[in-house]
């Protein structure tokens, strides 16, 4: 037993894909082809995507936001759990990553389900803010850049109902936001977003370390 999260070992690792992970064959498709990507180190891992479709499954999602897609795994790993006439809107600000995944939703047969905007995500929550689309999202994913990531809180934070979730990507950002000396721009606007949240009486929140760490927040 451990007062402490156990620390994975690659063996470890290795057990608990075989074990503790069903993921859909298109789903592991998508996974091995961005683990070849050159910027592959921005796919979120196996586990992290089963345990947001869980969620969605759980709280019964039907609407949803993800703000920064990539190659699609997050936002496939969510839609594959929402029902048929559900919708995830997807953010993105470059289809060059994108157009990787729509090939992959289509034989999921969650393109339907998958509303992809390709915009500044601002601009787009925005957008949904005016037409009236205020507390009417179950859920928000937010993995994008880190310095707007307060931006796209505040905004999520309208958008989501009352006992809606909002997770946020990276928030441990490889153990720099431990570090006094660390003082880059992406590791200042995590630390500040992390005491911020961590303070807000709008919301009930966790940080789990998984991955890189993701903060669970449910809105009061």
């Amino acid at each position: 037993m451990s007062t402490q999260t156990l620390q994975l070992t690659e063996p470890l690792i290795d057990y608990l894909h075989k074990f503790g992970l069903r993921e859909h064959p298109i789903q592991a498709q998508l996974r091995i082809l961005t683990s070849k990507h050159a910027r592959s180190v921005m796919q979120i891992s196996p586990e992290q995507g089963q345990f947001m479709g869980m969620l969605a499954k759980l709280i019964n999602a039907k609407q949803c936001i993800e703000i920064g897609t990539f190659t699609g795994y997050s936002a496939l790993s969510v839609a594959l759990n929402l029902p048929k006439d559900g919708k995830l809107i997807a953010c993105d600000i470059s289809s060059d990553y994108t157009d990787l995944a729509k090939p992959y939703w289509k034989q999921a047969g969650v393109d339907q389900i998958i509303d992809l905007n390709i915009a500044p995500a601002s601009e787009t929550l925005s957008r949904l803010i005016t037409e009236g689309r205020e507390n009417s999202f179950d859920m928000a994913f937010i993995d994008a850049d880190k310095t707007g990531y307060d931006t796209y809180y505040e905004l999520c934070l309208k958008l989501i109902r009352p006992g809606g979730l909002i997770l946020i990507d990276n928030v441990l950002w490889s153990g720099h936001v431990a570090e006094a000396t660390a003082i880059d721009e992406d590791t200042i606007a995590l630390k500040a977003l992390n005491k911020k949240i961590h303070q807000d009486d709008r919301v009930d929140m966790m940080i789990l370390p998984i991955s890189d760490g993701l903060s669970l927040i449910v809105k009061r």
